[in-house]
């Protein structure tokens, strides 16, 4: 018989980190991209960053038609990736320094490295938003998937680090909670399971 899942977090029961949830009433919209292996996973914190974000959506597509991305896309949106050489130049913003009404979305790739940059090179318009980058933040908690790129974070790590700096009068903090749940029970239920990440 196929195990019980939970329909909110879809993870089996015994693991439902869902006692945990914390809504924040986000102004900036947090647009997640996400990989369709990624939404298999078990670990699929990008799925917890929008049961947590009140203003988020949740998109599953390696890859999307221009009208459909169009759609998505608010006027003024910004990517949270880092600034790697192979990108084209665009605005850098510095979270620290935004106005209100300089952003009024976040879009964030969930997905592997190689695949993040697949969804990267088959949306040429994603490239070319203003571009947030996180630097010298620490270390991940991450400890049931590693990646392998030095320093990374989860998506919901990165995304809490980043609308905490845009929007300092809310506490995304709260969200680390189902995060830190989620690792507890894999740990205390299953063996650590190792894979590449973001």
């Amino acid at each position: 018989m196929p195990r019980q899942t939970c329909p909110t977090c879809q993870r089996p029961l015994k693991v439902c980190y869902c006692s945990a949830l914390v809504e924040i009433a986000n102004r900036i919209e947090v647009l997640i991209i996400q990989h369709p292996l990624e939404q298999k996973h078990p670990f699929n914190t990008g799925r917890m960053a929008h049961l947590c974000l009140k203003n988020s959506e949740l998109v599953v597509a390696e890859s999307l038609s221009e009208a459909e991305l169009a759609q998505l896309l608010k006027p003024k949106s910004a990517l949270l990736y880092p600034s790697l050489s192979w990108l084209p130049e665009v605005e850098q913003m510095e979270p620290g320094t935004l106005q209100p009404e300089d952003l009024e979305q976040l879009v964030v790739i969930d997905a592997t490295w190689r695949k993040s940059k697949k969804i990267l090179h088959l949306h040429p318009a994603l490239q070319q938003l203003p571009r947030i980058s996180l630097a010298g933040e620490g270390g991940s908690n991450y400890q049931i998937r590693h990646s392998s790129l030095a320093n990374s974070l989860s998506t919901l790590e990165s995304i809490v680090i980043t609308m905490q700096q845009l929007e300092p009068e809310r506490d995304f903090k709260l969200m680390l909670r189902p995060f830190e749940k989620m690792i507890a029970l894999q740990k205390a239920n299953f063996e650590p399971e190792k894979s590449e990440d973001n």
